[in-house]
This record gives C-alpha cells, structure tokens and sequence, in this order.
C-alpha cells in the first residue's frame, strides 16, 4: 500500500482573537496536512523534532489519537518544543509570533524507508532553512532515486523575506526535485517582488518542475503543466480562520493522488479532467478548515474519505 512522508516542524499554536487566547492546537505547516491524511486513515509517517517536555507530550499524544506515526519524531533532551501565537485580523488571517530553542543537533533520526510511488511532501521554511538542509536535501535526493511523487508548499511568509536571496539556491533545489509545487501568489510576491506572476512563471519557474499550483485566496487556482494551464474558481466562504487553509489543499490533493491511483509516470500527461478532481477535493478540504478554529478537518469530514 502506498504512503504518504510527511517534514516539517512541529509547534503548539496558541490562537488570539480580539487579542484574547481562544484555543491552543497542535499545528505546523506539512503537520496540518498530515494530521487530516491520518484522520482519513492513509498510511502517514512524520518526519519532525520536538521538546521532550509537556508540550511534546502533548503532541505526540495527539499524533497517535489521528493516526499519524511518531516514529520518526526526533524528541530533544535540550531546549524546548516550539509554540506560536497566532492572532487573528478582521479577515481571520493569522500574524504569528515564534517562541523557538532548539538544540545543535537537529533532526537526529533515520528516515523512514521509501518506496515507488509513494509521496513525500514538504514546506515552509523549514524546506529551506539552512539549518536542516543537508537532512532536507538527503530525504529529497533518496525519495526522487526511489521514484516517489515530491509535493513541494513554498509557504514562503513575508517576516522571511529579507532572507530570500541567502535561500535561494535551496527553493530551486527543492523546485529542481518536485513533481508537484504548490505556492500562493503572495508567496511568488515574496520570492520575486516586483515582477508579474505570469514573468515569474515563465522567466523563473516553469523550467525547474513540470506542474505548479499557484492559490490566489478568493481569486481562485490557476493551474499550469507542460502541457496546458487552467483557472478555477473559489467558492467564498466567511471563514472562522484561514489557519491551515493551504495545507488542508494540499492534504486534499495527495489524498485525489491516492483514490485516483495516480501514479508518479502517469503526472507527465494526466488528462485536464484528473488534474479537475484533484483540484476539486483539494479546495474541498481547503474550505472545510476554514469554517472551524481547528488546523485540519474535522473527524466527521474525513469519514466521508477513509481508505
């Protein structure tokens, strides 16, 4: 049976509204997608670090009620597991504040075994920060030698921009390896500021990877591959919060990969009408975190959805 492998950092995210703390939830950017795979009961492995303290505990306790392995967390005896916070403007989008110790040695675990076909994602900083590259690097170099499909979210946020020409040799490494990228358009915005979306595709991106999913929030997701591009709409919606709305599209997405038993040879020329129903449950899963205060859907959602 195919498996999802999901890295990424993990954190405690604390959310403000009105600035008064509504609720605390487990969270991080590949970890939100991971969390609702696992509530569909996809077979799901976490790559990640955490404190070995309350927090973590915490964490680790929620991983396993929602059936995502912690077998490959790495749990630190120094320093202390991470927690945002996470306040909410009159749009319910998040500015987030980081509370972070981590030790030298990072990421001090062996990567789960790999085999064709399964799908490895990754994302946010983490999927750049030069810290945790050569782990980073090494899972991306074993899972494209194996033939996964490599789902890549930028997730790039503008509190990092100053950063952006020091990483760049690492997004286009990570571009260089996916089969699949997903960004927003302010995440392009961040990266390449000043110029159009359609000249950073064409003069930056699209000779890197073969298919990119730009989100535009309410605007809708354009759409393009090697060989056509296509827009679609967004239902609106009056969100409770945005938190994991992009991560629950990709969750969505790779669950499409999954029930459709869309393998990674067959990406090269996947009809329009695959590339639809993907996109379809991706935005379904999108929408369905944005009515709730939670990172992920909810239980009764992913039901509809078990393997």
């Amino acid at each position: 049976m195919r498996k999802v492998i999901g890295i990424g950092e993990t954190i405690l995210d604390v959310i403000f509204q009105n600035n008064q703390p509504q609720k605390a939830v487990p969270g991080g950017s590949t970890f939100n997608c991971m969390i609702s795979l696992g509530r569909c009961k996809v077979p799901a492995l976490f790559i990640s670090e955490l404190g070995n303290d309350r927090v973590g505990e915490l964490i680790k306790g929620f991983m396993k009620e929602n059936n995502l392995s912690t077998d490959y967390i790495d749990f630190f005896e120094e320093g202390q597991s991470p927690v945002s916070m996470a306040f909410l403007d009159e749009n319910q989008n998040a500015e987030y504040q980081f509370y972070k110790e981590f030790p030298k040695q990072r990421l001090n675990i062996e990567f789960p075994v790999i085999h064709k076909n399964d799908i490895v994602i990754l994302g946010s900083y983490f999927a750049v920060n030069s810290v945790l590259r050569e782990k980073v690097k090494a899972l991306l170099v074993y899972a494209k030698k194996q033939g996964a499909i490599i789902y890549y979210d930028i997730n790039f946020r503008k509190a990092h921009a100053g950063d952006r020409l020091r990483l760049m040799p690492n997004f286009i490494e990570n571009f260089q390896y996916s089969t699949v990228v997903r960004c927003s358009d302010e995440d392009l915005q961040t990266l390449y500021p000043d110029e159009s979306l359609e000249d950073i595709y064409t003069n930056r991106l699209s000779h890197y990877c073969n298919n990119w999913i730009i989100t535009k929030g309410e605007k809708g997701v354009l759409l393009k591959t090697s060989s056509f591009q296509k827009e679609y709409q967004t239902e609106a919606v009056i969100p409770v919060s945005t938190i994991g709305a992009g991560d629950n599209f990709n969750a969505g997405f790779v669950l499409g990969l999954l029930q459709h038993a869309i393998e990674l040879n067959d990406l090269a020329a996947l009809p329009e009408k695959k590339w639809d129903n993907l996109i379809d449950l991706a935005q379904l899963f999108a929408k369905e975190v944005c009515l709730s205060m939670d990172n992920y859907v909810s239980p009764e959602f992913a039901v509809r959805f078990r393997q």
